[in-house]
C-alpha cells in the first residue's frame, strides 16, 4: 500500500485528484490536508469520505509541524494548496505570498526530511506571463514572466521546487496547465459565475471588450495528466498541461448562455482587470510524448460544466447565499 499526501484535496482540482487516485489504484491510500478556507469544502468529496483509503486533515501547509508529522511514511506528495483567484490577489497579496510561496517551501523541505519518492508541485500557466495573439504558445523553455500577485509567488513555489531538485536531489516534478473548468469550481471564476448568474437571470460580467483569450482544459483530463506526470515524468522538468481550447471572454459568455438559452443582453461589459494578462497558450508536446492528451473539446468541456451546474444547484446556491460570497461579489464588482 502507498500513500500519497495531497495538499488543498478539498478544493476544485485537488477534489478531483484524490477521487481519481482512489478509483484508479486500488493499493493507494490518500491523506488529504486542507486548510479549509472559502473555497475548500469536504462535500467535494462526500462520495468518498467513507473510503478505508482516504483521511482527511484539517490544517495549513505552512503548519511546518502539522506537516513533518503527516510527511512520515508518505510515499508520494501532490501539491494543490494556493490561493488561486487573480481578482482576489489584486485585492491583497500578503496570503497568496505565503501559501504559494512559503508553504512550497514547508512542504518541500518536510518531503527532504522524509525521503518521498515523488513530489509534484500543480502549477499554472500564469507563470509565463502574457501572450499577444499572433505569438506561439509557450514550451517548458520559455522564461518565466508573471504580472499579477497571484502568479508572482506561484512563480517562485515553481523555482523553489526546482531548486531543492538541484541542490538536494529531491525528485520532484512539475505541472503548469491551462484555465480548468468542470464540477465544483467555486462560483468566483469565470465560467462558473457566468453559468450561476445566467441561471439566476441576471448580468453576465465580462471583463472590459472580452477579448482575453485563456485555454479551457476539462478538469478530468487535468488529473490524469498530473498522475502520468507524478508516475512517469522525469525529475526535474516541468510539463504544460493544455488543451488546445483557446476562447475569450465573450465567446465563452455567449456559449453559456446559449446552452442555457438565456438573452443575449445578459452581458454586460464593466471595466477591466488591472493588469489583465491578454491570452495564455501552451504546448504541451512534451507531455503527449508520455502519451497523454485531452479526451474533452471546448464545446464538450463547456457542456459537461454547464450541465453539471444544471443538475447541482444546491451545492452552487448554499456557496452563492453565503455572506462571505455576497461581500466578495459586491467589492469586486459593485464598482466596475
Amino acid at each position: 500500500m502507498k500513500t500519497m499526501l495531497v495538499t488543498g484535496g478539498a478544493g476544485f482540482i485537488g477534489s478531483h485528484f484524490v477521487r481519481h487516485i482512489l478509483n484508479t489504484y486500488e493499493d493507494y491510500k490518500v491523506i488529504n490536508l486542507d486548510k479549509l478556507t472559502y473555497a475548500g469544502n469536504p462535500e467535494n468529496l462526500s462520495d468518498v469520505a467513507d473510503s478505508p483509503r482516504y483521511e482527511f486533515v484539517t490544517g495549513d501547509i505552512c503548519n511546518a509541524e502539522l506537516v513533518n508529522y503527516l510527511m512520515q511514511g508518505v510515499d508520494l506528495v501532490a501539491n494543490f494548496a494556493a490561493e488561486s483567484h487573480v481578482d482576489r490577489s489584486i485585492m491583497g497579496a500578503e496570503e497568496f505570498m505565503r501559501s504559494n510561496a512559503l508553504g512550497v517551501y514547508t512542504l518541500l523541505a518536510a518531503a527532504r526530511e522524509h525521503e518521498v519518492e515523488r513530489f509534484l508541485q500543480v502549477s499554472t500557466d500564469e507563470v509565463y506571463g502574457s501572450l499577444e495573439e499572433d505569438e506561439d504558445p509557450w514550451t517548458e523553455e520559455s522564461p518565466i514572466s508573471p504580472r499579477n500577485p497571484y502568479s508572482v509567488p506561484k512563480a517562485a513555489g515553481d523555482q523553489m521546487a526546482r531548486a531543492f531538485a538541484i541542490t538536494y536531489g529531491l525528485p520532484v516534478v512539475i505541472t503548469r496547465a491551462s484555465n480548468n473548468i468542470g464540477p465544483f469550481q467555486y462560483p468566483e471564476k469565470r465560467v462558473p459565475i457566468y453559468i450561476t448568474n445566467a441561471l439566476d437571470d441576471l448580468p453576465l460580467p465580462v471583463y472590459g471588450a472580452g477579448v482575453a483569450i485563456r485555454d479551457h482544459l476539462y478538469v478530468t483530463d487535468h488529473c490524469e495528466a498530473i498522475d502520468l506526470v507524478l508516475h512517469q515524468g522525469v525529475v526535474g522538468e516541468a510539463y504544460n498541461v493544455g488543451s488546445e481550447n483557446e476562447a475569450d471572454g465573450l465567446t465563452v459568455a455567449k456559449k453559456i448562455l446559449e446552452y442555457l438559452e438565456k438573452p443575449g443582453d445578459l452581458i454586460q461589459h464593466v471595466a477591466d482587470r488591472p493588469g489583465h494578462d491578454m491570452r495564455y497558450a501552451m504546448n504541451a508536446t512534451k507531455i503527449q510524448s508520455l502519451g497523454w492528451k485531452p479526451k474533452f473539446d471546448f464545446d464538450e468541456a463547456m457542456r459537461l460544466t454547464v450541465e453539471w451546474y444544471l443538475g447541482n444547484e444546491a451545492w452552487w446556491r448554499n456557496i452563492r447565499e453565503s455572506a462571505s460570497y455576497r461581500e466578495y461579489y459586491e467589492k469586486q464588482y459593485s464598482n466596475r
